[in-house]
């Protein structure tokens, strides 16, 4: 979790992302959050997506206030480097020092980075959600899910009893069960999947 995440929640509180968009004056880019998370269809944005949209504004007008000049020709390079997406220690290291000679904390700025979870508090502190036909969504994937876990574990199930029958294997009379789990580091919890579904949320989350 980025530093800062962790804010008080609920209709009025305010939270890092807010915080951000005050202090950084990032014109439109609360616009452009909401809409992209309630936008129909597969054109909808996941919460992942909006805080890489959200970073990079940020990187942008960092870069911009500072006068940095080629470092910043190429905001989604430097957005990776820094986040070390795909970028060699070395790469990233440079991007590190150019930054520093242009007068840009590095380390700073990256702190200010968030997370999918503040922009998911973003818009729970706004009341935003996604149209009702999410929840089916939601109703729809654990379903998948737990034909994936039937599957595995009646094909576990035959495999077992293959090799047992072949006397490559001995087991006794035996069932299979199948157990996903889901850990968040930022709460520490684990939860199995069919509950977590069920809840909707962690408790990072609860209300």
């Amino acid at each position: 979790m980025s530093s800062g995440d962790a804010t008080d929640r609920g209709p009025g509180r305010r939270g890092k992302v807010d915080r951000i968009l005050d202090e950084y004056d990032l014109e439109g880019v609360e616009e452009e959050l909401v809409e992209g998370w309630t936008r129909e269809g597969a054109d909808r944005r996941s919460l992942r997506d909006l805080a890489a949209y959200f970073n990079k504004q940020l990187l942008a007008e960092v870069l911009d206030r500072h006068g940095v000049g080629s470092v910043a020709t190429d905001v989604e390079t430097v957005y990776r480097e820094l986040e070390g997406e795909g970028a060699s220690d070395g790469s990233r290291t440079r991007t590190h020092r150019q930054l520093e000679r242009e007068g840009v904390d590095a380390s700073s700025l990256l702190d200010e980075f968030v997370s999918h979870t503040a922009v998911r508090t973003f818009f729970r502190n706004r009341d935003v959600s996604r149209p009702d036909g999410d929840t089916d969504r939601v109703a729809t994937e654990a379903g998948h899910i737990q034909q994936l876990q039937n599957r595995t574990a009646v094909v576990t199930e035959d495999k077992l009893e293959s090799l047992d029958e072949t006397e490559r294997i001995q087991v006794g009379d035996f069932r299979v069960f199948v157990d996903v789990q889901v850990f968040c580091e930022d709460c520490q919890q684990q939860y199995d999947v069919t509950e977590l579904l069920e809840a909707r949320y962690c408790s990072c989350h609860s209300p």
